[in-house]
């Protein structure tokens, strides 16, 4: 009974705190996102609220039910391996049924899908019933590689990493026209079709006169954090850590300011990325490294005379942010319009699936500078974060560090303290 008292009382903070963490995900709200509002009907918006307090409940089973400790780690790769490799089989087989329902040649797309749709609800309850134990098994595999790495208060990590997998909303994000900045974004519900997508961009370009652009995102620092849903034990682990990052910011100057200003979300995005890359690949060599898995050989070399030009997705993309910038600094809106236009047919020429590339695109995932070139174009934010790291004896300096930064220019003199004087 007292057992049972304490993990009452668990669950009661573990609700204050998801409460408290889901504020700093949303944008303070004022006339133009009124008139946002307008546009986005409310059946198409994602109620957060609703979300949270369904994974609470279904957290609060895998808090009680407490299989994940008792199993081996051997058992515990093996759960968490099967589960995935499930997940994976769903999904294919849902986006197999999606195709059967968008192809017009199929009269009756629900007598044709019927028995891939009994085999999906069927693979969907049992894993709704391991769910709670698989996810159990990833936290306590990611707060071990956090513990390790020094990031806890008494010994203990805080605050707990928490995390559910689900389908996650989409986001509308909203850029004026002449610069690239997020100024706004509504949360969409997931599943919203193309077309859904291109009607509400085009009524922000009609009505706003502003670049939109509907986005899918991996991961969400909502409490339990919200991750897309993936068989990819990799993007896995490297999300539960990213997402855990944001909830241990939001106890800091860091965190709390994300939304202050473009530079603050993407300084918060950037220290994130960069600490998932670390933890994500150790929890995978700690509990995922298989020693009998045969190593790759490496192809013969090619001669210079045989090799193919590559196409480098993040330099080109490069290049193309800082060429729309130099557009839109003199003005030019419909020259860097078009300019993105012919540019995203270059990329999709060379097989990326880009719908639509404009200000918000690069408002969006320029915020995520983890890596040189890329979205972010020439912005020094991401180059000072990277050098900032290097010159960190460990990843616990590094975020101890840049926890404290409360603009860009403190984080400017930090670079120039760390590094400039190195």
């Amino acid at each position: 009974m007292l057992h049972r008292a304490r993990l009452g009382i668990r669950l009661a903070l573990l609700l204050l705190l998801a409460l408290a963490l889901l504020a700093p995900e949303w944008p303070a709200f004022g006339d133009p996102a009124y008139r946002l509002g307008l546009l986005v009907s409310p059946e198409r918006r994602f109620d957060y609220v609703a979300w949270t307090m369904e994974a609470l409940g279904d957290k609060a089973e895998g808090v009680l039910d407490g299989r994940a400790g008792d199993l081996s780690a051997e058992a515990a790769e093996t759960l968490v391996r099967d589960y995935l490799d499930q997940l994976g089989r769903t999904l294919a087989l849902e986006a197999q049924i999606e195709w059967v329902y968008a192809d017009p040649t199929v009269a009756d797309p629900a007598a044709a899908t019927a028995q891939a749709q009994t085999e999906v609800d069927a693979l969907r309850a049992d894993l709704a019933a391991r769910q709670p134990t698989a996810e159990a098994i990833v936290q306590t595999q990611v707060a071990a590689l956090l513990r390790e790495e020094g990031l806890t208060i008494a010994g203990q990590i805080w605050p707990p990493v928490f995390m559910s997998m689900t389908p996650t909303p989409y986001l509308l994000i909203v850029s004026p026209r002449d610069r690239i900045e997020q100024i706004n974004y509504a949360s969409l519900i997931p599943g919203l079709s193309t077309a859904d997508k291109e009607t509400l961009e085009q009524a922000v370009f009609d009505q706003l006169d502003q670049s939109a652009l509907v986005v899918p995102i991996g991961g969400l620092g909502t409490y339990p954090a919200m991750i897309g849903e993936t068989s990819s034990i990799d993007w896995l682990a490297e999300v539960t850590a990213h997402e855990w990052m944001h909830h241990w910011l939001s106890f800091r100057p860091l965190g709390v300011r994300y939304l202050a200003s473009p530079e603050m979300r993407i300084i918060n995005e950037t220290v994130a990325s960069l600490a998932d890359r670390e933890i994500g690949p150790k929890v995978i060599a700690s509990y995922y490294a298989d020693p009998q898995e045969p190593v790759a050989q490496a192809a013969p070399a090619e001669t210079p005379q045989q090799a193919a030009p590559l196409f480098d997705f993040a330099a080109e993309m490069g290049k193309t942010r800082i060429e729309v910038d130099r557009l839109l600094g003199e003005g030019e809106i419909g020259a860097a319009e078009a300019y993105m236009e012919a540019r995203r047919q270059v990329f999709v020429n060379h097989g990326y699936a880009i719908r639509k590339l404009n200000q918000a695109y690069f408002a969006f995932y320029g915020g995520y500078a983890a890596e040189p070139g890329g979205a972010a174009g020439a912005d020094p934010i991401g180059p000072m974060l990277r050098e900032l790291r290097a010159a960190s004896p460990s990843l616990r300096d590094f975020l101890r560090d840049v926890a404290r930064v409360t603009s860009y220019d403190d984080l400017v003199a930090l670079h120039q303290r760390v590094v400039g004087g190195s």
